[in-house]
């Protein structure tokens, strides 16, 4: 594939292309290019909001190029600012290596781990060992000025919001990854920005041309409005089970299908302008495009078929109204009552929520539903509105 071909699928629904010519040029050069994407693992799964700058670095691998994946151990432990509105908490060294060991099972689903098209890299192998002459060569490379330039710094400060120096260091000790894997291309997301232009700095600072920035859009989360986070609770995981992947995705508002069709389905442009044509066209119903929309993604994470699958029994929960075919079992005690068997299996956040939840008639037991707390019986089948459900085990009676 000639050069430009390259750069139209590579930058197709990009945000950011910083600069598409230096892109093209590098390309042009015949050899395989470096391309970095860091991951800080601060949680314990990838959504698919995630999986967008994923599914970009693995059109580069497709094409020839070698993805160089930075897992941010270090950087994870002082806490990227980005599009934060006050200090991010600091995370232990433990709980930094468990969930990057999550990350890294959960990889493979959309990138090519083999050795020859990923090199995994951690930047507590530069960084963790950095003296104090490092960090004030570091720091004097970028102005206060410069760093007061980026928004989320720039509102907190006009705010009165304190801001800390490490912080600061954020962007720099990011950059600083850049010049150590000697990256061609950096990709992030559209809040990364700030970050990768100065990873383009450093290495021009240190004598390296300077990397090319891409980035792609945040994905919405299922409120359609906010961003996609797990500590918001509106994200779809990739490792999430398929009917539940289904179930979720059959929710968003029909304003979000075509940023879902875009960038949540690894479909290329062709592919994306005709789907989502066809939406605006009237031609596909709302309805018809999340069916599809479910099917790929799920046949995505869990192979082929698995969506068709997850569709039926979709429709066999939602649309014929019975109970799933696997229903998860939770183990509780002889005599508890109901409204603390829904927070014991995981129903309902909080006693006083399931107390609600039943009192306005939205649990069932056994199919029938309850409007009493009570004590459970061995074996019942409890649902919680239309998508929770749980078979009670119940012990010691």
């Amino acid at each position: 594939m000639d050069a430009d071909e390259q750069v139209r699928l590579l930058t197709a629904g990009a945000v950011d292309v910083i600069t598409a010519t230096e892109l093209r040029d590098r390309i042009a050069l015949g050899r395989r290019l470096r391309v970095k994407l860091g991951i800080d693992p601060t949680a314990s799964d990838i959504h698919l909001g995630f999986a967008v700058v994923l599914r970009r670095l693995r059109m580069f691998q497709d094409l020839g190029h070698l993805g160089v994946l930075i897992i941010g151990d270090f950087t994870a432990r002082v806490g990227d600012p980005s599009g934060r509105s006050a200090t991010r908490p600091r995370l232990s060294a433990e709980e930094v290596d468990a969930h990057a060991r999550t990350y890294l099972e959960q990889v493979g689903a959309v990138l090519d781990t083999s050795p020859d098209r990923l090199e995994v890299r951690r930047n507590s192998e530069w960084l963790a060992g950095l003296d104090m002459e490092g960090i004030l060569r570091l720091t004097s490379q970028v102005t206060v000025a410069r760093m007061l330039e980026r928004d989320d710094f720039a509102t907190r400060y006009r705010e009165g919001v304190p801001i800390s120096l490490t912080e600061f260091l954020y962007p720099l000790l990011q950059g600083l990854d850049s010049v150590r894997v000697e990256a061609d291309v950096e990709l992030g997301g559209t809040d990364q920005l700030f970050n990768l232009l100065v990873g383009r700095h450093l290495q021009q600072q240190e004598g390296q041309p300077p990397q090319v920035v891409c980035t792609t859009p945040l994905l919405v989360g299922l409120d359609g409005e906010k961003k996609m986070s797990k500590s918001l609770g509106n994200y779809v995981g990739i490792a999430e089970p398929a009917t539940q992947q289904f179930g979720k995705l059959m929710s968003i508002p029909d304003s979000a299908l075509p940023m879902y069709l875009e960038y949540a389905t690894a479909w290329g442009p062709d592919r994306v302008a005709e789907v989502v044509g066809a939406l605006r066209g009237g031609a596909l119903r709302p309805n018809d495009a999340k069916r599809l929309l479910g099917r790929t993604v799920v046949d995505l994470y869990h192979g082929e078929g698995a969506g068709a699958a997850a569709e039926a029994e979709f429709d066999r929960v939602f649309k014929a109204h019975e109970a799933p075919t696997e229903i998860p079992e939770r183990r509780v005690a002889a005599g508890t009552a109901l409204s603390k068997a829904l927070v014991d299996a995981g129903l309902a956040p909080s006693r006083r929520e399931a107390s609600r939840l039943i009192a306005q008639r939205g649990v069932k037991v056994d199919g029938e539903t309850v409007a009493e707390d009570r004590p459970v019986t061995a074996g019942a089948v409890v649902q919680v509105g239309r998508r929770r459900w749980a078979r009670l085990l119940v012990e010691g009676g």
